[in-house]
């Protein structure tokens, strides 16, 4: 019997998922989380074979959840479902100790195969991320500037990039406008770029808005 943790914050999502795993023969139980608070409160209680977590949790990253809930439960295998496309957070994800990564729009059996390897001790990654990360290697050390970031840098940088200001930006990360503007400024050093077009246009280019 799998234990099957599923934390994301819209009802339909988890109801649904729930319900393509019902379809399978294995029987599981299911945790349910919306929030990250209640995500690291049912991992610490319990034990599960896998997470299945969104990287977007009301204003909070997803990112920094995997980090905490690998903090309190080193060898809980997380599985990453999320909208955004593997080019944009799937190398920081595995990074910050995901086991596999998978958007919402996989077809249900991509997905059911996803969580029955991550449960089972594998990782899953899609085969266009698998080919992907060859060509990272092969390129070595040539990382493109983004890569320099960090994961809340990151997540500043696609906010900027898709319009937001700072003051909107402080609102979604609950954080200062001033420190919105700190990460601004050293996103634009890291990146080589002096203004927020030049941040937009990069991201658009590069597929992560």
């Amino acid at each position: 019997m799998k234990r099957i943790l599923i934390i994301d914050d819209h009802e339909i999502v988890r109801d649904g998922l729930k319900n393509i795993l019902n379809e399978q023969p294995e029987d599981t139980i299911f945790g349910e989380a919306s929030t990250p608070p209640e995500a690291l409160a049912l991992a610490t209680e319990q034990d599960w074979d896998v997470a299945v977590l969104d990287l977007s949790l009301g204003g909070r990253s997803g990112l920094e959840v995997l980090k905490e809930l690998k903090r309190i439960r080193p060898r809980l295998r997380v599985l990453i479902l999320s909208m955004h496309s593997e080019g944009q957070y799937a190398r920081r994800a595995f990074k910050a100790g995901a086991a596999g990564y998978i958007t919402k729009d996989s077809p249900r059996a991509e997905l059911v195969k996803a969580i029955s390897k991550v449960a089972n001790g594998g990782r899953y990654v899609s085969r266009a991320l698998a080919e992907e990360l060859v060509l990272d290697l092969e390129r070595g050390s040539d990382r493109p500037p983004h890569e320099t970031l960090s994961n809340r840098e990151f997540e500043v940088m696609r906010l900027i990039a898709s319009g937001k200001t700072v003051g909107e930006i402080a609102v979604l990360l609950s954080l200062s406008d001033k420190t919105i503007s700190t990460y601004r400024a050293r996103i634009l050093d890291k990146m080589g770029m002096r203004t927020n077009a030049e941040l937009t246009h990069y991201a658009i280019k590069n597929n992560l808005v």
